[in-house]
């Protein structure tokens, strides 16, 4: 029994050497959304969206092994926050963090295979009615574009914009 344990943890350890490593993701910032940034929402709220999307990617694509070896190129191109930033309360005497409003986010890129193919990549989605916005927190939707974004890639769908 011992022997069959230690042949089988053998196995799986050939194995895993075997798989290609899980894709690199990066993400920059459009010059659109680097202006919003410095001007309205606040650059380190900013920052951790842009890395929220990042590690959403890496997440599925690393579940799934789509894009195995590959390097995914982000551009958070736009994003639409459902309730004020921390620096939009504090420029806007009055603001309430109890506002909320449509959200959504825009994301461009590329999916570069290890042959050097590219895959062009776009998706974007906004909530349009604001009776359905899910306002539970500061950028509910553009999370839920980035979740619905990384889920559809990860099952080896090249997106075209929605």
């Amino acid at each position: 029994m011992r022997t069959f344990a230690l042949a089988a943890a053998a196995l799986l350890m050939s194995s895993s050497a075997a798989l290609a490593a899980p894709a690199s993701v990066t993400v920059d910032l459009s010059p659109k959304m680097q202006a919003k940034a410095h001007k309205t929402y606040g650059v380190k709220e900013v920052a951790n969206l842009a890395d929220e999307l990042r590690k959403d990617v890496l997440r599925e694509l690393t579940k799934t092994g789509a894009y195995d070896g590959a390097r995914v190129e982000l551009t958070l191109v736009d994003a639409q926050p459902n309730r004020p930033t921390f620096k939009q309360l504090g420029d806007t005497p009055g603001l309430s963090y109890d506002s909320f409003g449509i959200g959504g986010a825009e994301i461009a890129g590329r999916a570069i295979a290890p042959d050097g193919t590219v895959t062009p990549l776009a998706y974007k989605w906004y909530e349009t009615d604001i009776r359905f916005a899910r306002a539970n927190w500061t950028w509910s939707d553009a999370t839920w574009t980035f979740d619905r974004f990384a889920g559809q890639l990860s099952r080896g769908r090249a997106l075209a914009s929605r």
